[in-house]
């Protein structure tokens, strides 16, 4: 950020950028492509879908589920950082009501593309526009908070991580879905480092606004609980089977002398 930009210009800034950046990658879907996600099968970023599509398949199994046959009735999910909307039209398929909330409302893969999916018969959820610190949503409203792919752009953890408490029910389940963990911190301190020297070859003229928000970037399990605290949240990791290409990261960074890669298991947090 320049020392002119206030930090809602930057923010406004980073989200169009940000759009852009993403459909330059190709992450507009649209059309039976939209509907298969997460389990897309084709294209060139079907590859990064397939560990995508393990993490859900996780998240299915060790929070939708178990969610759903405790309190004996659908669902209330708030999906946070929702994207396109993917995860909430799963769910309304399985029969919970789901709302997405973003900071982007594009079409690109932000909340308007959630048009592809209310354009479905019986398919319905809500769109809310806002930021994760600032939730305009009433408390005790849902059963499960996910944050999808998403806690890693958080400004504020601690803060982050109350505001979304607040919106659970007594017994909810607060859930962290495909963001990078360390095991050391000085790792994540080197991928944001790596982040910021290629920024320019990555990025290209967009680097200085994707990078001018101090997200937090990276996770650990010290990180986690230090931020949790106020909030009295007590995680479970749950470790998730992905691909043997991808569970051999670790090792192919070792002997290439690299930092370790993160790893993106499911973490759900509950208030004892």
């Amino acid at each position: 950020m320049t020392a002119t930009e206030s930090a809602p210009g930057a923010a406004a800034r980073f989200r169009a950028e940000y759009g852009a950046h993403r459909a330059a990658e190709g992450r507009g879907h649209r059309g039976a492509e939209l509907l298969e996600l997460p389990y897309l099968s084709s294209g060139p970023l079907a590859r990064q879908w397939k560990v995508r599509a393990r993490s859900f398949d996780a998240f299915v199994r060790h929070v939708l589920r178990p969610a759903a046959a405790e309190v004996r009735r659908p669902l209330d999910v708030l999906d946070l950082g929702a994207g396109n909307g993917w995860l909430c039209y799963r769910a309304a398929l399985a029969g919970h009501a789901a709302l997405a909330v973003d900071v982007r409302d594009d079409a690109v893969d932000g909340l308007g593309a959630a048009a592809g999916y209310l354009a479905e018969p019986g398919v319905g959820f809500g769109r809310v526009a806002a930021s994760f610190d600032a939730l305009p949503l009433r408390p005790a409203g849902f059963d499960v908070a996910v944050f999808n792919a998403a806690l890693h752009y958080a400004l504020d953890l601690p803060a982050t991580l109350a505001e979304a408490a607040r919106t659970l029910r007594p017994g909810g389940r607060l859930v962290i879905l495909d963001s990078p963990f360390y095991r050391r911190d000085s790792d994540g301190r080197a991928m944001v480092a790596e982040k910021r020297k290629h920024a320019a070859v990555r990025f290209g003229g967009r680097a200085d606004a994707l990078l001018s928000l101090p997200f937090i970037e990276y996770l650990t399990v010290e990180r986690l609980r230090d931020a949790s605290e106020s909030a009295g949240l007590v995680w479970t990791r749950y470790p998730v089977a992905y691909p043997l290409w991808y569970e051999a990261r670790p090792l192919t960074a070792r002997l290439r002398g690299r930092r370790a890669p993160s790893r993106f298991d499911l973490w759900v947090g509950r208030i004892p």
